[in-house]
Order: C-alpha cells, then structure tokens, then sequence
C-alpha cells in the first residue's frame, strides 16, 4: 500500500518536533511564512502555482500504522514522538495568495498558523510543491507572453519524473497553455489533452503515404502530420496528397525552424491548403519562441525547457517562523535577514487599473485607492475553505491568472534581463 504525504518530508522536522515535546514547546502558537528573498535571475515577476495541489496533500496529512512503522524503521523511535503522530492531525489555520497571483521578492504567499508541532511538520511539502510547481509556472508564463496569442502545448512529460509531468502540466494550464500531452493531468484536472504521433510511427511503415494514411484514417483529416522525418518539403506534399487541403495541421520538429516555417507556409499556400497550420516542436523556450515571432508559425509545443532546471529555474522559496505566541521572532543571518510578524500585502494600482507596487508590512496597511489585498483564507481550524473540485479550482487559478497578468506594467512582459517589475514595499 503507497503512503501517504506525511512521510514527503525532512527527518530534522521530527527531530525537531520531539525535541519540543519533550521540553513542552511544541504547543506554542506559531506562525510560518513562505516567501522567496530574490526572483530567478533576470525575471520581471514570479506565478504562484502548486496551492490546490497542497491542500489536496494536507487533507490526507495523516501518521497512519505504515507511516509510523517506516519511522522505526529508520531509526525514530521515541515513544512520545510515535504517540504523538499517531493522532495528530491539521487544525490550524491557512491563508495566501490566491493560486495563479503574481508575486515579488518578500511576498507572504503562504501563511500557517498552528501549534510549533503541526506547522513545522509542513516545511517540507509546503516547500517542495510550491518550488516546484511555480518555477515551472513562472516559466510557462514568459513563453505564454513571448507566443504573443499563438497557443502552446506542453509535451515534457517524457523528461521528468512522471508525477512531476503531472504537475508541470497543471502549471503549464494555469498560466494560459493550451493544452498537454499528458493524460493523468487530464484525469486529474481536467487540462485539455492533444498528441498524434512521433517519427517512430513514420518509421514503422514501408513509406510516409501509408503512415500519414494510416493517421487520417484513424483521426481525421484535422489531424497533425509531423512532416519531417525524410525531407520536410516532399512530407508536406505528401501529407497534402493524402489528406487534402483541408489537413488540420503539419508539424515541425527539426532544423532552422523559422526558414522551414516560411517555406512550408507557401508550400502550403501554393497547394491550396491556406487553412493548414503550421506547428514547431523542437526544445523550445521563451527566447526561440520569440524569435519566431515573425515567422507563419500557429502554434508551439514545448517539453525539455518547460519542465527542467534549464528553463525553469528554481524560486527559491522559504518556510520561516515569523511570530510566536503573539510575539514577532525574526532570522538576523547575514544574507538571509527575515522581518517578523504575520504579515498583510496589498497590490498598488494607478487610475489606469496598472500595478505600481507591492505593500507588504507586519503592520496595518493604510488604505488606498487602487489597492487589492492578496491573502485570502485557505484553511480555518483545519477544514479547507473552498470544497471546489481540484479540476474546477485549476480553472479559478487559470482564470484568475489571467486577470492579474493584465494589470502589469509594459516592462514585466521584458525578457531580457532587469529588475522586478514591480518594488516590495515594508514598512
């Protein structure tokens, strides 16, 4: 039997943990805070993504039988500890930046408010979600930007691991992608799911005819043919010839993609397929996209660049405790200075409805004109706030995404390197 998320995490949290119950600490009301101190280098902006998917963990955050006897098995075996997590579970409180929400060096994007026992057993989980899922977010949302209203497919899945597919794919929705190759995300959340065919299934057959024919037979002439898997230009003719004008699409995946798009675009012009679009797949990211910006390209898939460390950096994201029975409590190392207190953050905005900075402050924020408070409440007394499905959450975060992407100024959609688009304001 798989187990469950409560073992997704450190073991230094539950030497931790028994270490406060053993000198009385671990009651103390706390609270923690998830922050990133910079933007990966050169980013304008960053996208929070990977919240439902935390709740969705949280929920079943339990120390069952199986649990606690891999504890044992590893070594942790104070009794106190083992009792302990055997009945625990979350009864605190859980606020932060709406999923999908832009968000700034020292932006509080999630805030737990529990017992010192219960939150600190989250670092882990609350950390290697959202790392994870708004790195890949953030990336998604500079190519989205750089396709400039050409959809993009993401298709990583076969270069990581396969849970984390699922979850870049989720990512890759939010953000505004049209669609993934992987089906689990489909399952899971409802993403929209496309694919057709790789070179392999070209290879399989005596000649391209029969392997395109093959194809259309199977889905229709709105199909996508990947024509280049002999010489691109006869492919195209040959796909023409065997589906008609009315072929949905051709697919590049190889060679000097922007020439190749110009000469299959009046290729297909000249055969009298003016409706076939003209698809390029190739290890693309947010600067090759951009570079096709002029070239008759309708569409883009993207795979290794979306889902590794190359094209989506990591965010670095924090877990601090930021307060204690009431009193704030704060890291003075250098490099690594964190400002006490829960905090509350609100988004400028001009009269023009454009963001002009981020108020992030252990204080009350005054109120202005154009302002929008950020933290919305997540989890109260353990029990989730939202009962959507996961699938209609991922379409709110989509949804609201796309909203607040509006709202930025000119300079954030920049893809050279510069400053944070908007300033973090303390006070």
């Amino acid at each position: 039997m798989p187990l469950g998320p409560a073992l997704l995490t450190d073991r230094y949290e539950l030497t931790m943990l028994a270490a406060a119950l053993a000198d009385g600490t671990a009651d103390r009301d706390c609270v923690f805070e998830v922050f990133a101190r910079r933007l990966p280098h050169g980013r304008r902006y960053g996208v929070v993504a990977g919240t439902g998917r935390f709740l969705e963990a949280l929920a079943g955050f339990r120390f069952g039988d199986d649990e606690l006897a891999a504890l044992q098995e590893q070594g942790l075996t104070d009794p106190a500890l083992l009792d302990w997590l055997a009945d625990v579970s979350f009864t605190g409180d859980v606020e932060g930046y709406a999923e999908g929400e832009l968000y700034f060096p020292g932006s509080p994007v999630l805030t737990v408010r529990a017992t010192f026992g219960q939150a600190v057993l989250l670092e882990t989980l609350v950390l290697s979600i959202l790392n994870h899922d708004s790195a890949i977010a953030s990336a998604a949302a500079r190519m989205i930007g750089a396709a400039g209203g050409r959809p993009c497919i993401e298709m990583g899945s076969r270069r990581t691991h396969e849970e984390a597919a699922v979850a870049a794919a989720r990512a890759a929705w939010l953000t505004g992608f049209a669609s993934t190759s992987n089906l689990a995300a489909g399952a899971r959340y409802g993403v929209p799911t496309a694919g057709t065919s790789a070179h392999a299934f070209t290879l399989l057959h005596d000649d391209e005819a029969s392997a395109f024919r093959a194809q259309v037979d199977a889905l229709g002439v709105g199909t996508t043919l990947l024509v280049d898997t002999y010489d691109t230009m006869q492919g195209i003719r040959t796909a023409i010839e065997v589906a008609g004008t009315g072929l949905g699409a051709v697919r590049l995946d190889s060679g000097d993609l922007g020439s190749l798009a110009v000469q299959a675009r009046e290729l297909l012009d000249s055969l009298g397929a003016h409706d076939t679009r003209v698809t390029v797949t190739s290890d693309l990211d947010e600067f090759a996209i951009a570079a096709l910006a002029v070239a008759p390209v309708d569409g883009y898939g993207v795979g290794t660049s979306l889902v590794t460390g190359s094209g989506a950096p990591t965010v670095g994201m924090v877990y601090k405790l930021v307060e204690r029975d009431g009193v704030p409590v704060a890291k003075n190392s250098e490099g690594k200075r964190s400002v006490g207190g829960r905090k509350s953050a609100v988004r400028r905005h001009d009269a023009e409805g454009t963001a002009t900075a981020e108020v992030v402050s252990p204080h009350p924020i005054e109120a202005r004109d154009g302002d929008r408070d950020l933290l919305v409440p997540l989890v109260r007394s353990g029990v989730p706030v939202s009962d959507a499905s996961p699938a209609q959450a991922l379409r709110d975060a989509r949804e609201h995404h796309a909203r607040v992407r509006e709202a930025l100024p000119t300079e954030a959609w920049s893809l050279s390197r510069g400053e944070p688009a908007l300033d973090t304001l303390t006070s």
